[in-house]
């Protein structure tokens, strides 16, 4: 089985187990004759891809009951590949979503790393520059790039861990946070393994 998620910068692939990424400004689906399943957040290629009768969409094997209808794809499904537990996807934007017993409980969206630090950057150019991962989070901090990092990672933190156990990590930032939370399970196949569990419900259709 091949499988393709396709981003606005990058393409991810798995093919029989066999991980691999290109530039979407290198990927050409129609260069492909083999059956392929496949989750598209690119408009573009989305419009191309329903041309091509080989290239299947696994949004359409999605229980919309279970989510709401604006549910951004790649969090459906990290979602679906796990049924009980919450899942931090720490990309981009940070998501935050709770699965218990196969149903959706909710979840929230903050945003990623990188976004914050650039946004107290344009706040004030003395708040610009890195987080301190070390940094105590239970602390009173003492210099601006600590209070900076505490400022925006405690929260965030205490809410994870509020929602409770296990924890499920994925995205380009997840060594970050399973530092950062205690047993968290990283876990960067989330989004393949979503789409394997929907397409096996959709065979059995």
């Amino acid at each position: 089985m091949i499988l393709c998620d396709i981003g606005n910068t990058m393409v991810d692939w798995e093919d029989n187990g066999t991980y691999s990424k290109v530039c979407v400004n290198d990927f050409d689906p129609a260069e492909h004759t083999e059956t392929v399943y496949y989750v598209c957040v690119n408009a573009k290629q989305s419009a191309v891809l329903r041309t091509l009768p080989n290239w299947i969409d696994v949004t359409k094997f999605i229980d919309w009951d279970k989510y709401y209808p604006t549910m951004g794809i790649d969090r459906i499904m990290v979602c679906e590949a796990v049924s009980n537990g919450v899942i931090v996807d720490a990309g981009s934007a940070i998501t935050v979503d709770v699965m218990r017993d196969g149903v959706y409980q909710g979840g929230f969206i903050s945003l990623g790393l990188r976004c914050a630090q650039e946004a107290y950057g344009r706040l004030s150019p003395a708040l610009a520059g890195s987080f301190n991962f070390e940094v105590d989070l239970t602390i009173m901090a003492k210099n601006t790039p600590d209070a900076i990092t505490v400022g925006f990672l405690a929260p965030l933190i205490h809410e994870i861990k509020r929602l409770g156990k296990p924890v499920y990590v994925t995205g380009g930032d997840s060594k970050v946070f399973s530092s950062l939370l205690e047993e968290a399970v990283v876990d960067d196949l989330l989004v393949f393994k979503g789409m394997k569990k929907l397409i096996g419900k959709g065979q059995l259709c």
